[in-house]
């Protein structure tokens, strides 16, 4: 993993949660429940409190660098932050229709604030992203790997 990706996807990681942290704080809700539930993936959802924000730290990190990684690959070029956030609904709709509908942690959390996170980690990440490099070793080689000719 290149360094820019690794710098965007721990970018998106870190400021992405704003839109369900503000809607937590709002409604008087934990701003934590995201976090809980994300480390529910792993750790389940009956384990202490202590146990699934342990376990969330590296869930949610581990999914935002491969979900940095795929979007440096399938952006175009130009707008990638427009491009990104539009990703983002999409990786919402794998992370919490897919993934997320099995962990009842993640399905009782409210919707819109979560798919408003996915987007912003789109925008966020595609935004720092930048343009694809177009010299160097990453730029040698296309999607499947072989050099360039």
């Amino acid at each position: 993993m290149s360094g820019r990706v690794l710098r965007a996807g721990l970018l998106a990681a870190a400021l992405s949660g704003a839109p369900s942290t503000l809607h937590a704080l709002a409604r008087g809700r934990s701003p934590l429940e995201a976090a809980l539930a994300a480390g529910a993936l792993v750790a389940g959802g009956r384990r202490p409190a202590a146990v699934r924000l342990a376990a969330a730290v590296p869930v949610h990190l581990a999914i935002s660098l491969g979900w940095a990684a795929v979007l440096d690959r399938v952006l175009p070029p130009r707008r990638r932050a427009a491009w990104g956030a539009l990703a983002g609904l999409g990786i919402a709709a794998l992370d919490l229709g897919v993934v997320g509908r099995r962990v009842p942690a993640i399905r009782a959390l409210p919707q819109g604030p979560q798919v408003a996170d996915h987007v912003a980690f789109g925008a966020i990440a595609g935004a720092a992203l930048g343009p694809p490099p177009t010299s160097g070793p990453s730029a040698a080689r296309r999607p499947g790997g072989s050099p360039r000719r």
